[in-house]
C-alpha cells in the first residue's frame, strides 16, 4: 500500500543543502512528487521489490519509490553533494534505503546484489543524467547470461533516444540502439515528460520507457557478433551493406550471402532477425578464418 512521506517538500531540500544542478553531470531534478510517484507506479509493481536505482540525486523518485511500497532501495549516486539528503531519506524509511558513493558505468550489478545477499531479479527505475543513459542502457542489455539480473527497466530518457529504443525498421530513427534494445527486450514509450517539469528545465522533451527482458532472443545470435555488425553497418547508415560492413569483413559478399540478405540492401531496412542472421555468418566467417 502506498504510505505517507514525511520528509520536506523537494525544493526545500535542495535549498537547504544547496544542491544547485551541474549541467556536467547531466543533472535534472524532478520535483513534483505526483510524477514521481507515477514514474514509480510504472516501474511496479514494487511491494516486496527491490529497486535499483541510478543517478538519484536529492531522491525525489528515491522517496517516491519507497512511499509506493518498495521493500528497498540501492540508490547508486556520484554526485557526493547528494548524499546528505539521501541519508536523510534512509532515516525516514529506516533498512529500506542503500546509498552507494559510485559511477554507475563501473559497477558490477551482480555482484553488487550478491554481496547484499539479494535473490532474484530486481526492477531498475532512474531518471537517468541525459549524458549517461545511453551507455547505461548497453551495459545493461548486454548482460552476460539472460534472463538478466532485472526483472525490469522504466528509464527516463530524452524524447528523441527514447524515439531510437523502440523504432522500427525503414524509420529515420532505427538504429544500432533499436536493435540491440528490441533484440533481448520487448521495450515501450510510457509517457513524455514536458521540461517544466524539471530543474532546471532541459530544452528537450523527454520520455519514460519501460523494457520488459524476453525469455530469449528475438533470434539466435552472439551478442559480441551482433554488437560489432551494427556498430559497423549503422556508422554509415546511408550506404549499401556491400559498402558499410566492408572494415568489419573484406570478404563482404561472403559474409552476406552465407546470411541470405542482398549486399545492396541499407542498414536501416534490415529487421533484426536478419540482423542476427549475420552476426552469426560473421561468427561462422570467424571460426573458420
Amino acid at each position: 500500500m502506498p504510505e505517507t512521506d514525511p520528509l520536506p517538500p523537494l525544493r526545500d531540500v535542495i535549498a537547504a543543502h544547496g544542491l544547485a544542478a551541474r549541467k556536467s553531470l547531466g543533472q535534472n531534478f524532478l520535483l513534483d512528487f505526483n510524477l514521481t510517484r507515477r514514474i514509480a507506479r510504472a516501474a511496479g509493481p514494487l511491494e516486496g521489490s527491490t529497486v535499483y536505482e541510478v543517478g538519484p540525486g536529492p531522491g525525489g523518485l528515491t522517496r517516491a519509490l519507497l512511499a509506493e511500497g518498495a521493500a528497498r532501495v540501492i540508490a547508486v549516486e556520484r554526485d557526493a553533494r547528494c548524499i546528505q539528503a539521501l541519508e536523510e531519506i534512509a532515516a525516514a524509511f529506516p533498512g529500506r534505503l542503500e546509498i552507494l558513493s559510485a559511477d554507475a558505468l563501473k559497477v558490477n550489478e551482480t555482484t553488487l546484489l550478491a554481496e547484499d545477499r539479494v535473490s532474484g531479479p530486481v526492477r531498475v527505475a532512474a531518471n537517468l543524467p541525459y549524458n549517461l543513459g545511453t551507455a547505461l542502457l548497453v551495459k545493461w542489455l548486454s548482460a552476460g547470461g539472460w534472463p538478466p539480473w532485472w526483472k525490469s527497466l522504466t528509464l527516463m530518457f530524452q524524447r528523441e533516444v527514447a524515439e531510437r529504443i523502440v523504432a522500427q525498421p525503414g524509420t529515420p530513427s532505427y538504429g544500432r540502439l533499436s536493435v540491440l534494445a528490441q533484440w533481448r527486450t520487448r521495450p515501450q514509450i510510457l509517457f513524455e515528460v514536458s521540461p517544466r517539469a524539471f530543474t532546471p528545465q532541459p530544452k528537450i522533451t523527454s520520455a519514460l520507457v519501460r523494457l520488459d527482458p524476453l525469455d530469449a532472443p528475438v533470434a539466435v545470435a552472439k551478442l559480441a557478433c551482433l554488437e560489432r555488425i551494427t556498430a559497423a553497418a549503422f556508422q554509415q547508415r546511408r550506404k549499401m551493406l556491400r559498402q558499410s560492413l566492408k572494415s568489419l569483413c573484406p570478404e563482404v559478399g561472403l559474409l552476406l550471402n552465407a546470411a541470405g540478405i542482398s549486399p545492396t540492401a541499407r542498414p536501416e531496412q534490415l529487421s533484426i532477425a536478419e540482423f542476427a542472421a549475420i552476426a552469426r555468418a560473421y561468427e561462422a566467417l570467424a571460426e573458420h578464418a
